[in-house]
């Protein structure tokens, strides 16, 4: 998967367009308010930017192409999720976060449930959060491997560089701006990939002829254990071919974590007006379910036309030969960007992956910001007084942004073969934990739970989501770790007294 000077060019171009955003809008940042929620000054289209400048991002494209891969429409749980969560938060979150008088979520919590639930809530939201981070790096170095064949260090270490300087400056300017123009470039992106892999199939009922073809009864199909057409049309054309309990899970941890996600959050508090700040969310909401959609086709397609090398290996292992013409590429994360180097014009190609690397970058950028600034508002600034100092509060936030960026590069670095919606799915299943149900109550059930409940909640939610994983349940441990949470705060509802 070679390219050539005019691939460079259009990824060139595209990555000097967003890091111009980004020092254009360091001119907009005078103070820590201005960084951390552009000073309450964003339009409805600043504010849908900043939301799917991080939520549209590896995990929602590169990934969800990887998924559909293998497992075709339930790969659309990330994208679908996400947009039904923008959905309730516009209709029923943006008031009641916007005339909470905080600015972060945790705040909101702390002022209802006491120091100890928001410091709690601060480390193990920034820990589910850091985890989605580590999906962006691993996205960007996929990316990076196959557009310029560098090594997996270097590709790390320049996943970060660049994230640094697309945030580092403008802060939630910075995420505004450069979702603005992300979700330009990203639309018409989709809009070209599918067009190829419709045009190029004759169709979606071609599309699936041809799946049944390349593995139903196949060598490559044994692989997967697919041994019939209807096999084949059951797992990728179904919703739930994980399993509904697992597919359902994945959904409803996205819906959760962008209610409880402070990146989002301060995309609510940026806006101007109650207004706007919900225009911004339902449109989020429009836009986002479509780009899974085409992700999902164009990774159907490549099914259709390349095996990893893993797949090669066991296919001669066993003494089976390879299909002709199929390309190879080293694993499935690269599924996205090898369709567009193999089946795009050489510029246009280029342009698409400098999209595809800036939708990454955005996506690791503006997580970090939402990390930074809870560390910094609910830990940093109540142990020094110093950063009562705006200026010194702000150079605090951006070193904060390097640190969490270099750590996700680190870990990256430790699983580069790992499947990069599984972060996703975690990190919000984590964070749905920790927050959305204390945000909620703290919000809409003010003085009826005890804080000793939200407390442990906060623990064991996490806790319950964590070992699921780790014990292979055969559903999606969110649904444990929820019940988890609610049956302890039932308890403090019923038999814990408010203070």
């Amino acid at each position: 998967m070679d390219i050539g000077i005019w691939n460079l060019l259009g990824i060139i171009l595209i990555i000097a367009l967003i890091i111009g955003v980004g020092i254009y809008s360091g001119k907009m940042v005078s103070d820590a308010s201005d960084f951390d929620t552009g000073g309450g000054k964003a339009g409805p289209w600043i504010v849908c930017g900043a939301i799917m400048g991080s939520l549209v991002s590896g995990q929602a494209t590169i990934g969800t192409a990887q998924l559909a891969f293998e497992y075709g429409m339930s790969a659309w749980w990330f994208t679908l999720g996400s947009g039904i969560g923008c959905l309730i938060l516009a209709i029923g979150y943006v008031i009641p976060l916007r005339h909470s008088g905080s600015i972060t979520l945790l705040e909101v919590i702390g002022k209802e449930y006491g120091a100890k639930a928001e410091y709690a809530g601060s480390v193990l939201c920034s820990i589910g959060i850091f985890i989605s981070v580590i999906a962006q790096v691993l996205s960007s170095c996929a990316l990076l491997t196959v557009i310029f064949h560098m090594n997996f260090l270097t590709a790390a270490i320049l996943s970060i560089t660049v994230m640094v300087a697309y945030v580092v400056f403008g802060g939630a300017w910075g995420a505004g701006l450069g979702g603005v123009v992300k979700l330009i470039l990203l639309y018409g992106a989709s809009i070209l990939g599918l067009g190829i892999v419709l045009t190029n199939s004759h169709g979606p009922m071609a599309l699936i002829e041809q799946l049944q073809t390349t593995l139903a009864g196949t060598d490559v199909g044994s692989l997967a254990g697919l041994a019939a057409a209807e096999e084949v049309s059951g797992r990728y054309l179904s919703l739930f071919s994980r399993g509904f309990l697992k597919d359902m899970g994945s959904g409803l941890s996205l819906l959760l974590g962008v209610l409880a996600t402070q990146t989002y959050a301060q995309a609510i508090w940026s806006a101007k007006s109650d207004s706007k700040a919900r225009k911004g969310a339902m449109l989020s909401a429009v836009l986002i379910p479509p780009i899974g959609i085409a992700c999902i086709f164009i990774g159907m397609f490549m099914r259709n036309h390349c095996l990893t090398t893993a797949e090669i290996t066991a296919l001669t292992e066993a003494g089976k030969s390879i299909p002709e013409g199929m390309l190879e590429i080293a694993s499935s994360s690269q599924v996205f960007p090898a369709f567009v180097i193999n089946y795009m014009p050489k510029f246009v190609a280029g342009i698409v992956l400098g999209t595809l690397l800036i939708t990454v970058i955005a996506g690791g950028a503006g997580l970090s910001l939402g990390v930074a600034s809870i560390l910094v508002n609910d830990i940093f600034c109540k142990i020094s007084k110093g950063l009562a100092d705006v200026k010194k509060k702000l150079y605090t936030t951006r070193v904060t942004i390097v640190v969490t960026l270099c750590a996700a590069a680190a870990i990256a670095l430790i699983v580069p073969g790992a499947i990069i919606n599984d972060f996703g799915f975690l990190s919000m299943g984590i964070r749905g934990t920790v927050v959305f149900i204390p945000l909620t109550c703290a919000l809409f059930a003010k003085g009826k739970v005890a804080p000793w409940a939200v407390l442990v909640s906060m623990a064991a939610g996490p806790a319950a989501v964590l070992g699921g994983n780790l014990l292979g349940l055969p559903f999606d441990s969110l649904f444990l770790g929820i019940a988890v949470c609610l049956v302890i705060i039932g308890a403090g509802t019923a038999f814990g007294k408010r203070q």
